[in-house]
């Protein structure tokens, strides 16, 4: 399987999951979100995360939003934009709990910095709560920097400020 996707358009980029199937990333669209938000739990267990999902995510950044589709609907997702400064912000990032480890993630991520560099992104950045171990450890093995950021959200709200270059 190819790691480097640089100059494939989303539409491009087909992974097999399995022998007998393929997971397709592509545009994430209303009906994807309403898939996502229809399963939640799939995604997320029990963690009540509904407020991460806003439809202008995919109705105004849809060009930055991505879906993992496999034969049975949405297997992954990523929700992120390219901040006027060049920065590939990555504001949501979700794989159903029963395929995580199989690289869909990686290969999400991996979309997304292929669109954020030919838009002139320089770099990537996610945030995270402290206590989110697991998003801190896959960012890192994506060559993501973390540093915890005291009130980053707020007095007394730190959140762990994840970086990479592109």
């Amino acid at each position: 399987m190819p790691s480097d996707i640089r100059g494939a358009t989303p539409a491009e980029v087909v992974r097999p999951s399995t022998p007998a199937d393929a997971v397709v990333v592509r545009p994430a669209t209303p009906a994807d979100l309403a898939e996502i938000l229809g399963d939640l739990p799939a995604f997320w267990g029990d963690r009540d995360v509904r407020h991460l999902h806003h439809p202008m995510f995919v109705h105004e950044f849809g060009d930055t939003a991505f879906v993992a589709r496999g034969p049975a609907g949405v297997d992954g997702y990523l929700f992120g934009f390219v901040t006027p400064a060049g920065v590939g912000y990555v504001h949501t990032v979700a794989v159903r709990l029963a395929l995580r480890g199989a690289g869909l993630g990686r290969l999400l991520h991996a979309t997304f910095a292929a669109v954020a560099r030919a838009r002139g992104a320089t770099s990537r950045k996610a945030i995270t709560t402290p206590a989110n171990a697991a998003s801190i450890r896959f960012h890192e093995r994506l060559g993501f920097a973390a540093e915890v950021v005291a009130d980053y959200s707020g007095p007394g709200q730190p959140r762990v400020v994840l970086t990479a270059p592109l």
